[in-house]
């Protein structure tokens, strides 16, 4: 992958990351919240949150010194 198409990715993950914040506090606000569901949602949230920071080690350059 080039650097705009990882950075094309990132935007969507990062968005993705933000509606599954909004979803999982919107299960919390329900009279009785679906436990299992959140915390589904909350598993796909942490797998994004790793995806993210391994495209963004891809663009940072190596430097070896």
């Amino acid at each position: 992958m080039d650097e705009a198409q990882i950075r094309t990715r990132l935007d969507g993950m990062r968005t993705e990351h933000r509606d599954l914040d909004d979803a999982i506090g919107a299960l919390r606000s329900l009279p009785v919240p679906d436990q299992l569901q959140i915390a589904r949602l909350k598993k796909r949230k942490l797998r994004l949150r790793d995806e993210i920071a391994a495209c963004e080690d891809m663009l940072i350059p190596d430097i070896i010194a």
